[in-house]
């Protein structure tokens, strides 16, 4: 009897120690894995750096292209396409015009009045209208045709005061945000379609010529008197308040650029030059590629795996549509290699695109003790439950590494556009004051990534020229700003009011 009590005592305690000993091999083995994903963060950190010295590279890298884009059609990565803009509002406007924004399955109809010198926009009115899903896919004249006889319903609430007199048109500024080959001030060939439009018989076409053609049709007196992309827009709507806007910038779902240059700086600009001396040029500066660029191995895996690979570069890297998508690759790997989120990768994490930068934005935001925000987008986005602070700390870590870098070449790329109209520098005894206007959601809305892009360019301006530098937001350009594109470009300019 006592030698079975022995051995079962035996056996108790050998069981004991190999329970211990599991206890600790697996605490070694969650410690070694820890150290794995602290590995990866730090060179994923590292690789992302975009130190003063990089960035000022990638700003003169961007000069070198926007002088080539501008001697000739392909000479660049960037296009640097002429707008015909070579009038920008200068707040002295005054009367009614109209704005038809297109830019996805909803289209907006804008009525500005215009009170001329000081007295600014005096009334803004505006209407969207949802655009039935099988028009995206039928015919240019069934789509042109429903937005021209929605546009005359929304002319009709016009004020009798406004009605204009007899012989003179209604004017229109036309924001078509779709790739378009723009051949003056009111008239551009359309590339492609994008955003679930496919209507083949309109490719090639002139969509300004299409849509005059449906309000001719139904007896629509107006006329298109520019024909605006929205980065133009932005532009031109803060120039309208602030003579001294010089590029409009957009950070949102994409990103894009437009300055004004001096005429006789665009080279493949043939013909004569506009009265003003200058153009607005639409840079695309999405497709800005540079060795500088630093680019890790997650942003080489989403330009593969997308539907334009090896283009958009710069685009990939600061804009809304990437930025939590990059942040997920990160996670992704660090599932896979250091059991992050325990023993089973997270099924949900490998879906590309589920982590959106809005909540990329919240979660590098979230200043509760127990960053509860971030538990709660890992749980109700990943299906992520129960993760500890250590691992919320991580994921603020790495929302922190790709907003920054993204802020960070931002602003490069704005001094890029400040070095290749000579604002960089503060000449003596002068302090010629320069303002860029942004809009877009990622520059309102995620506000470390917006402070970052402020603080960047001061730090590579230095103080004195950072002074005579500013940065205004200009929201609705794609509205407001065509409207006052189409009364800057107004037939009827310095004509006596009727």
């Amino acid at each position: 009897m006592r030698k079975v009590a022995v051995t079962a005592a035996v056996v108790s305690a050998a069981a004991v120690f190999s329970a211990a000993v599991l206890v600790v091999r697996h605490q070694l083995k969650r410690s070694g894995k820890w150290v794995q994903v602290l590995s990866i963060v730090k060179e994923f950190e590292e690789q992302c750096g975009a130190p003063t010295e990089k960035l000022k590279q990638i700003s003169d890298a961007m000069e070198v292209e926007m002088h080539a884009g501008l001697a000739s059609e392909g000479a660049s990565k960037l296009k640097m396409l002429i707008s015909y803009v070579d009038k920008l509002p200068t707040g002295d406007e005054k009367g009614l015009f109209y704005a038809l924004d297109l830019g996805g399955t909803n289209f907006r109809a804008l009525r500005l009045h215009l009170g001329g010198k000081g007295k600014g926009v005096v009334n803004i009115e505006s209407e969207e209208v949802s655009i039935p899903p099988h028009l995206m896919t039928s015919s240019s004249n069934e789509l042109f045709d429903f937005i021209a006889t929605s546009l005359a319903k929304f002319i009709s609430s016009e004020p009798e005061e406004f009605h204009p007199p007899p012989g003179r048109q209604r004017e229109l500024g036309f924001t078509f945000s779709f790739p378009v080959s723009q051949t003056s001030i009111a008239s551009g060939t359309l590339v492609k379609w994008t955003k679930g439009f496919s209507i083949e018989d309109v490719v090639g076409e002139d969509v300004v010529g299409a849509l005059t053609k449906s309000m001719e049709k139904i007896g629509l007196d107006m006329r298109v008197a520019a024909l605006v992309n929205d980065t133009v827009g932005t532009l031109a709507k803060a120039r309208f308040s602030d003579q001294d806007v010089i590029a409009g910038v957009i950070l949102g779902t994409g990103t894009n650029a437009a300055y004004v240059e001096r005429a006789h700086a665009i080279p493949k600009c043939q013909g004569h030059l506009p009265k003003s001396g200058e153009m607005v040029i639409n840079m695309e500066w999405g497709n800005f590629r540079s060795s500088y660029l630093p680019l890790t191995e997650y942003d080489h895996a989403l330009d593969l795996e997308g539907l334009n690979p090896g283009e958009q570069m710069f685009e990939k890297l600061i804009s809304g549509m990437y930025l939590g998508d990059i942040v997920r690759r990160a996670l992704l790997k660090m599932a896979e290699e250091a059991d992050f989120f325990g023993d089973t990768v997270p099924p949900k994490l490998r879906i590309p695109f589920i982590l959106r930068t809005p909540d990329m934005s919240a979660m590098h935001h979230d200043t509760s003790s127990d960053l509860k925000v971030v538990g709660n987008k890992l749980r109700d986005i990943l299906e992520i439950h129960n993760t500890s602070l250590k691992v919320r700390k991580i994921v603020v870590e790495l929302c922190d590494i790709v907003a920054i870098r993204g802020a960070r070449l931002a602003a490069a790329g704005i001094l890029g556009i400040l070095k290749k109209i000579g604002r960089d520098t503060v000449k003596d005894g002068e302090k010629q004051r320069s303002v860029i206007a942004l809009d877009g959601g990622l520059f309102e809305h995620y506000t470390k990534f917006r402070t970052c892009l402020e603080s960047t360019l001061k730090e590579l301006l230095g103080d004195d020229t950072a002074e005579t530098i500013g940065i205004e937001h200009s929201n609705d350009g794609s509205g407001i700003g065509a409207a006052l594109l189409a009364s800057s470009h107004s037939h009827y300019l310095g004509m006596e009011e009727s």
